[in-house]
């Protein structure tokens, strides 16, 4: 797996007054900068560093969230009464309850 194909962000951290890099596939790790680079360079480098030890220890390595496949289907529990009121919604937008909820997600 190429460090680089991770989901990362980098944001400001008013506590501690760097920036901070973030990987989504790893949550647990990040790194700190007192610039935007720095922290997104610190941050690809300590993911490669805990890739190539999972590597070597023979442990699972997270997919990249850009390289995984995607059905496109997921199920949301919903309480009954949000159910009837967005089937309602749909029907009086002449659309289907799917196209419905998909276009509300998309905002």
């Amino acid at each position: 797996m190429n460090a680089r194909h991770y989901t990362y962000r980098v944001s400001w951290s008013e506590e501690d007054r760097e920036y901070v890099g973030l990987c989504a596939e790893l949550p647990g790790l990040s790194w700190l900068d007192g610039t935007q680079e720095g922290a997104l360079r610190g941050i690809v480098k300590v993911v490669a560093g805990v890739v190539a030890d999972l590597h070597a220890q023979g442990e699972a390595i997270p997919e990249a969230l850009g390289t995984r496949r995607y059905s496109g289907k997921f199920q949301v529990r919903i309480p009954p009464e949000r159910h009837r009121q967005l089937a309602v919604a749909a029907a009086e937008a002449g659309i289907s309850l799917n196209r419905l909820v998909s276009d509300r997600l998309a905002v």
